[in-house]
């Protein structure tokens, strides 16, 4: 792999995906849609390429230069469904013909609440209102073959490391705690899910899904309390501070998955959700 182009290049996830592609010996270039994203990327040793997600002009062209795709990037709110399927549209009809690979950023709340079973990449979707539209973006990155894109999807747990994630937020006490905390939460650390991502842009078949999850699933409550936070709110009290995202908070998850492993080699090493939250 020469290049590889990524969005949200700056933000938690892309960052990290972009220090482990460098570090793995591929050349990266990251969307930019300010001066203070250019000079980030310059810093990190990524070639900023100018735009952002409404922009599918320069998504188009920064997905033509480069050998592979990894689509990180999110605009949070209403409009976040729309943008994102205009977004993918625009980068697999720039990718048409080029067998060159497409990795998608889903996310295990798609899945919805999986009835205490532990849950893999063939469990049926149910995903809450607020991602209702995302199913189809994963459909339309897969069934990209006969295009000639190799389109992949991985779906990450609740992503945590580095202070960042729902973890980082709990510990900064950002976001409170729905319900009586009793739902699972599943778990995948940042530097791990970067891991998958530069694996599968090596490696993964076309069509593939890759769910990101690395040990048990924790009791919200339980990592509330590792994050220092003592008091919950009722569902419907955090539903007016946080919007419809409450309804995934308040999913209850076990999620787990040895594809990746038995596919690619992914292998997660780093500490637990509460190990990390309590400093150990």
């Amino acid at each position: 792999m020469a290049t590889v182009f990524v969005t949200g290049a700056t933000g938690f996830i892309g960052s990290v995906v972009c220090e482990k592609l460098l570090a793995a010996g591929h050349q990266v270039s990251g969307l930019a849609r300010s001066d203070e994203a250019v000079a980030k990327l310059r810093a990190a040793g990524v070639s900023p390429h100018r735009g952002d997600l409404t922009d599918t002009a320069a998504l188009a062209a920064g997905c033509r230069a480069a050998d592979g795709v990894i689509h990180t990037a999110a605009s949070w709110g209403p409009e976040f469904g729309s943008r994102d399927r205009t977004a993918v549209e625009a980068m697999l009809g720039a990718l048409a013909g080029s067998d060159k690979p497409f990795l998608y950023t889903s996310g295990t709340w798609v899945m919805g609440s999986t009835g205490g079973r532990l849950a893999g990449e063939m469990f049926p979707l149910h995903p809450p209102a607020v991602v209702a539209w995302r199913p189809a973006v994963e459909r339309m990155v897969l069934d990209t073959t006969e295009r000639k894109v190799c389109g992949v999807v991985i779906r990450p747990a609740m992503v945590y490391g580095r202070g960042g994630g729902m973890a980082g937020r709990l510990a900064r006490h950002e976001v409170p705690v729905a319900g009586d905390g009793g739902n699972h939460w599943s778990f995948v650390h940042v530097d791990d899910l970067a891991d998958l991502y530069v694996l599968a842009i090596e490696k993964a078949n076309p069509g593939s899904i890759y769910v990101a999850a690395d040990g048990p699933p924790v009791k919200a409550r339980d990592v509330a309390a590792a994050a220092g936070v003592t008091g919950f709110l009722p569902v419907e009290e955090a539903r007016a501070r946080l919007g419809p995202t409450v309804d995934c908070l308040i999913l209850d998850q076990r999620i787990g998955s040895t594809r990746a492993g038995r596919e690619l080699g992914w292998k997660p090493s780093r500490q637990g959700v509460l190990a990390e939250l309590r400093g150990s």
